[in-house]
């Protein structure tokens, strides 16, 4: 899915978001829109309406100087200023007129692209930041309804699974080098911690070709990994303890094995599925378990990308987007794939999925890259700095116009409700 450029591209594509952003919630009624106040997830009521604000913000108030069209808009939906566990006491609108709210952003945005062509190169930026804002925002949405536990969002349709492949097992041997990690200059988007590509020393390393799977985590589980104090971090282990964790989230034990919820149903473990909502704590725990480690992000991103002269690849299978379904994105098929499915999306040294599928966690904290300058949006990145870490590739509800081998995801290390899973090194 190509970034637009043009003024018909970027109101296509911002039409097709809102579209979608209306769909994830359309079938919810009034009670589900708020759902029960959690520390991890907003009131998709109050999530829904400050996607338009965000969008007014930056692309009608800040970009052409228009009045706000909603007075009591920045009380209520700018996230910076409204401290999460009050926006369920928030008098905020209804679903009908936060739908109307949503409506004349848009209808207002998509005015000012009629009849025109080219656009500045401020004007695509303030354009594509809140087109790529939303985006986010729609994968929130899929998460949230897997948190409460509503039915899978209807605009997936029904899950399926990729043409089998020839099942990918082992490790890659990568070459070290120097190696540019970070956006070049000439990327066509990139959000400010991705800026720029600078030179690190990586050295040889080996990475699995495919991610964990629920069955081999499944064994750490039965070898009693949640209860060994020695596989644990000291951070980690306070937050097994504290959180009473004995099973990986959504996971229930049945008849001597496992099952798992996904969404409003309980399946039965599929053994070549990616582990799934698991956070750092549980996947370096595993790690140490099994002998193995975390990549860094240097590593992640060399292995996919490879060294190449002349420039970078922009995705593991080259330069071009995913026009053949290369990568699990964009809800292709409903939620997660078996691991050693989408040969043709493998990166030079024949890492699967590194796109799509799951978010990996790395080894790194969540840190600036040298010389970093915050973007125009200045809490995007800059508050985050230190304790949070980098997560890499996507995952299947990710659409594919957003991700890529250079994009930097940060969570919180307990953060277990994304759609987050991971690879192993050998260490």
């Amino acid at each position: 899915m190509q970034i637009p450029s043009s003024a018909p591209e970027i109101a296509a594509t911002l039409e097709e978001v809102r579209a979608r952003t209306v769909g994830l919630i359309a079938d919810l009624d009034d009670d589900q829109l708020m759902g029960p106040r959690l520390a991890i997830v907003n009131p998709l009521l109050w999530e829904i309406g400050h996607v338009a604000w965000f969008q007014e913000k930056w692309t009608l108030r800040h970009l052409r100087g228009c009045a706000p069209l909603f007075d009591r808009a920045d009380e209520l939906y700018d996230s910076m200023a409204i401290a999460h566990d009050t926006r369920w006491d928030l008098e905020l609108p209804g679903r009908e007129e936060t739908l109307g709210y949503m409506r004349r952003v848009l209808e207002r945005v998509i005015e000012r692209l009629e009849g025109r062509r080219d656009l500045a190169e401020e004007e695509v930026y303030f354009h594509l930041l809140p087109l790529f804002h939303e985006d986010m925002h729609a994968e929130a949405f899929a998460y949230t309804r897997q948190t409460h536990g509503y039915p899978a969002p209807a605009i997936y349709g029904p899950r399926t699974e990729p043409e089998a492949m020839d099942g990918a097992t082992g490790d890659a041997e990568v070459s070290g080098g120097t190696y540019p990690l970070g956006a070049e200059r000439d990327a066509p988007f990139a959000f400010d911690n991705e800026k720029w590509a600078h030179p690190v020393e990586v050295r040889p390393f080996r990475i699995a070709r495919t991610a964990v799977t629920q069955r081999e985590f499944g064994d750490f589980v039965l070898d009693d990994g949640y209860a060994r104090r020695e596989l644990w971090s000291g951070a980690g282990w306070a937050w097994r303890q504290a959180s009473g964790t004995e099973l990986p989230l959504y996971w229930q034990r049945v008849d001597g094995g496992f099952a798992r919820r996904h969404f409003d149903r309980t399946v039965a473990l599929e053994a070549r599925l990616p582990m799934l909502h698991v956070n750092w704590h549980e996947s370096s725990a595993y790690c140490r378990w099994a002998g193995r480690r975390l990549p860094t992000e240097a590593e992640w991103e060399l292995a996919a990308t490879g060294l190449e002269e002349g420039g970078k690849r922009s995705y593991p299978w080259g330069d071009r987007p995913d026009p053949e379904g290369r990568a699990n994105l964009d809800g292709r098929y409903a939620g997660t794939v078996e691991v050693d499915a989408l040969g043709a999306g493998d990166s030079p040294y024949g890492c699967r999925q590194l796109l799509g599928n799951v978010w990996e966690w790395t080894a790194d904290d969540f840190q600036p890259f040298p010389g970093f300058v915050a973007d125009p949006y200045e809490e995007y990145s800059q508050p985050w700095f230190g304790d949070h870490k980098v997560l890499r590739g996507g995952c299947w509800a990710t659409r594919s116009r957003l991700v890529r081998n250079t994009w930097r995801n940060f969570y919180q290390p307990h953060r277990n409700d994304v759609w987050a899973g991971f690879r192993t090194c050998e260490k």
